[in-house]
């Protein structure tokens, strides 16, 4: 018998703030038809003065842990993905550790921008089937209003604050495809692109925390291409086809690339799980909020095969197979 993580529950948060893109269009030179024609976003949630990625992931994970029905002190792990973590150290994911009570075990963070939760949600598989941990948690959380130039308007429309969560399980199966579980994950990196996507600020270059940068035409391009084959090395792992997904939860990062996705997929529309319009971009949030939504509104039932994607500065790419 193999052991396989099975998702027992997820859970999400919002900060309450909403930012329209009528009041960008307040701020810096934009209008919700250009935002809207160009990225598909209409509004996000911006955290509050004081709020912190902490308080993000830590209300997410109290979500998380509710739906799954799981106590704080039977974790064994938090892996939580950020590239806005409250400090430069310790890890944003020990201060969820001790507001939850969790005494045992360990927590740590993973960077891998809008890649995060993929990458944090394979290092906690992988410590699963290692038999290193039984039940962990998984969180994507980021507060990126804080490393926004507020002046430019094509990043500072961009993106939104959030945080969304999963429960994961060791349970033993025969470790097929029918089984419950997450099936595989799938990744990937290429540094030689950092300059097309990333902060201008950090502890050791100037000692600041910098704003994000991007050439948003060529990190479109390098999307499409990245996350078509990990998409198709997922299904090729599994000895599947695309015709056997019956749900698409990608990064939002923009309509155009989500339907894209989709359409190389031959997906329907309604199969494929878009929030980007009222979420932006909440990058290692984006995916974990977009499942937690489809999940708790009822979607995504008992026994779907979901294919979880995302790309992110890095380049980061990576993809996950999950059956719920």
């Amino acid at each position: 018998m193999a052991i396989r993580s099975v998702i027992l529950g997820c859970g999400s948060y919002l900060p309450a703030r909403v930012l329209t893109n009528a009041d960008l269009a307040r701020m810096v030179e934009t209008s919700d038809e250009w935002i809207t024609e160009r990225t598909g976003i209409k509004s996000r949630h911006i955290a509050a003065d004081g709020e912190l990625t902490s308080d993000l992931a830590y209300n997410a994970a109290l979500a998380a842990l509710a739906h799954a029905g799981v106590a704080a002190d039977e974790l064994d792990l938090i892996v939580l993905a950020t590239a806005t973590p409250d400090h430069t150290f310790p890890a944003t994911a020990t201060r969820v550790q001790a507001r939850l009570g969790m005494t045992r075990g360990a927590a740590f963070d993973v960077q891998a921008v809008c890649s995060g939760f993929i990458y944090a949600l394979s290092v906690a598989d992988n410590f699963i089937k290692a038999g290193q941990a039984r039940t962990a948690l998984v969180i994507g959380a980021e507060t990126f209003s804080r490393i926004l130039d507020w002046t430019d308007r094509g990043t500072c429309v961009l993106f939104g604050d959030g945080a969304g969560a999963v429960v994961l399980r060791a349970e033993d199966n025969p470790g097929t495809a029918a089984d419950r579980g997450i099936l595989s994950t799938h990744l990937h990196s290429d540094g030689r692109h950092h300059d097309l996507l990333y902060v201008d600020g950090g502890p050791s270059a100037t000692q600041t925390v910098g704003h994000l940068r991007m050439k948003g035409q060529e990190v479109f391009k390098h999307a499409v291409v990245n996350l078509a084959e990990v998409v198709r090395e997922a299904l090729d792992t599994n000895g599947l086809t695309a015709a056997d997904i019956t749900w698409l939860v990608p990064h939002q990062a923009n309509r155009r690339i989500i339907e894209g996705t989709g359409r190389k997929l031959k997906l329907p529309p309604e199969r494929v799980v878009v929030t980007v319009d009222h979420h932006g971009n909440t990058s290692a949030a984006s995916i974990p909020l977009a499942l937690c939504e489809a999940v708790l509104d009822g979607r995504i039932r008992r026994g779907d095969l979901v294919l979880l994607e995302a790309m992110g500065g890095g380049f980061t790419w990576g993809g996950a197979l999950v059956r719920w």
